[in-house]
């Protein structure tokens, strides 16, 4: 059985496809549920990548399309949510503005103000020590995790796009990000959209995935796709990611509750 999440659409103005096609593809390809989880929009004009508040109706009116096109597939409304500390209350009112069915945490901001996964500012990598922005990186998507917003979080290693890492054992970032998702039992996504970036792997890391599974950190996996052929794209590979880590179940989500389902074949 095997659900993706993680799908965006025209809106957040760095994707295409309508959701219609989006859905069109993922019964093609035998998936049995799929989501739409597109950029959260911010009150005010905040960057070029993201919905604006003006497009939420039309956002919604989409997925209900794409519903109506396909109701064989069970399609799931969502929101990729920004976190950024001290906007929670922004969060907050998002989750009350629509009938969701999750709403996804991630990290692209770090103090201060830069979005690490961005390519135009990858130059800043070489301005900065690799290990101090990853202690950026790791505090913000702990505090994300902790603020108890989201029903899972995004690319845990996002940092890592460009192939950047610090030397050495990485798992001192790792550790509170798993405690605390343990802790608030916030499920996390193996997130194939990596493979088609500069660091070529999947999200997160192996070591990363291991300790979450030994945690008992719930798990999705998605494709983050922002075009229609990238819907399931991989979803062979991150199966055997999760089942080396010793993953056995998924989750689903609907209306805020989920309810665990066999790894997909």
């Amino acid at each position: 059985m095997s659900s993706d999440y993680h799908i965006h659409t025209p809106l957040c103005r760095h994707a295409i496809g309508l959701p219609g096609e989006y859905a069109r593809v993922a019964v093609e390809k035998g998936l049995d549920e799929i989501g739409f989880a597109d950029h959260n929009p911010m009150p005010e004009p905040f960057d070029d990548w993201r919905m604006l508040l003006e497009d939420l109706p039309r956002y919604i009116e989409m997925v209900e399309e794409a519903r109506g096109q396909f109701p064989e597939l069970p399609i799931r409304l969502g929101l990729e949510c920004d976190f950024i500390a001290g906007q929670e209350f922004w969060i907050e009112k998002l989750a009350g503005m629509a009938d969701w069915d999750y709403l996804i945490g991630s990290v692209h901001y770090i103090a201060p103000g830069w979005d690490v996964d961005n390519p135009k500012l990858i130059g800043r990598f070489d301005e900065h020590p690799v290990a101090e922005i990853w202690a950026l990186y790791w505090k913000a998507f702990e505090q994300c995790i902790r603020s108890g917003l989201f029903d899972f979080v995004a690319h845990p290693d996002l940092v890592k796009k460009f192939g950047h890492r610090p030397p050495g054992d990485l798992r001192s970032y790792y550790e509170p990000c798993i405690a605390a998702a343990a802790e608030k039992k916030v499920a996390m996504e193996i997130n194939t959209a990596g493979l088609r970036k500069p660091v070529g792997e999947l999200y997160p890391a192996p070591e990363f995935l291991r300790m979450a599974c030994e945690a008992g950190i719930p798990l999705l996996i998605n494709s983050d796709a922002h075009a229609p052929e990238e819907v399931g794209a991989d979803f062979d590979k991150g199966r055997t990611l999760a089942t080396e880590a010793g993953y056995t179940q998924t989750v689903r989500f609907h209306q805020r509750k989920r309810r665990f389902v066999p790894l997909g074949e």
